[in-house]
């Protein structure tokens, strides 16, 4: 695979920019690999909605998946207490 582009929400770059400065780190390294790969091992699809979950310790970033554009857009990246509210 690979080559697909990364999209952020503007509501999600708020969300990765109040995280504390390592995790912050650890998620934007996951959220950049998944221009290689969309569905690494570990992602889940959401049950009852389009997206994915990735787990970043207890962090969690979602998002969904265009194979025909290409894309992968991050809707949200929280704490996993609060990231499905």
């Amino acid at each position: 695979m690979g080559g697909y582009n990364v999209l952020i929400r503007r509501s999600a770059e708020r969300e990765i920019r109040e995280l504390p400065a390592a995790v912050r780190r650890l998620v934007v390294g996951r959220i950049l690999a998944l221009q290689d790969e969309p569905r690494p091992h570990g992602t889940q699809k959401l049950s009852g909605q389009d997206g994915h979950r990735l787990r970043q310790g207890d962090y969690r970033i979602v998002y969904t998946i265009d194979d025909a554009l290409r894309t992968v857009t991050v809707v949200r990246v929280a704490h996993r207490s609060d990231v499905y509210r």
